[in-house]
């Protein structure tokens, strides 16, 4: 299979789990609109630009799948992209660990842990925190990262509520 072929199957399963963090966010009434840079209008009303800042200032929660709907792209490049459209104070990835380490923490036990660290020691230190397009996009737009563990309950709502959890990467 040749890449587009499969960075086109990747925006659909995102599609996929877009739809079921929809659900579960409609399951405790939270409003919520799924946005598709593919069309799909069946599920997602199509990516533009004004109407996710509406959702937004009408406090919908507004869900991004199918990436940038082009391939070559990773999903951490639209999460960026999209951010920076919308003017976010900040992007929160959550991964498998609970920031950003000296090594890979799940191969190295003698990894430390940055609770804050900037955008030239990522890329000095030649560390791993989203794909390079991404994470330049948001040094080049002082668009701050929070990266943090997903699969720790409750950080997701720490993270929201100001407390530290995870690594800041910032200017």
């Amino acid at each position: 299979m040749d890449r587009t072929h499969g960075d086109y199957m990747g925006m659909l399963a995102t599609m996929i789990n877009s739809m079921a963090l929809q659900a579960a966010l409609e399951s405790k009434g939270v409003q919520t609109r799924l946005q598709s840079a593919i069309e799909m209008k069946e599920i997602a009303e199509p990516y533009v630009r004004r109407r996710a800042v509406r959702h937004l200032e009408k406090g919908r929660v507004v869900i991004f799948g199918a990436g940038t709907g082009n391939p070559y792209f990773t999903t951490d490049s639209a999460a960026s992209l999209r951010a920076i459209e919308l003017n976010v104070e900040v992007i929160l990835k959550g991964t498998r660990v609970d920031g950003v380490y000296s090594a890979d923490p799940e191969k190295n036990p003698n990894a430390t842990k940055y609770d804050m660290i900037s955008f030239d020691d990522v890329y000095g230190r030649g560390l791993k925190v989203m794909d390079m397009t991404a994470f330049t996009l948001c040094k080049e737009n002082d668009l701050p990262i929070i990266i943090f563990d997903m699969d720790t309950p409750g950080n997701l709502i720490k993270v929201m509520n100001g407390d530290q959890v995870g690594t800041i990467v910032r200017n």
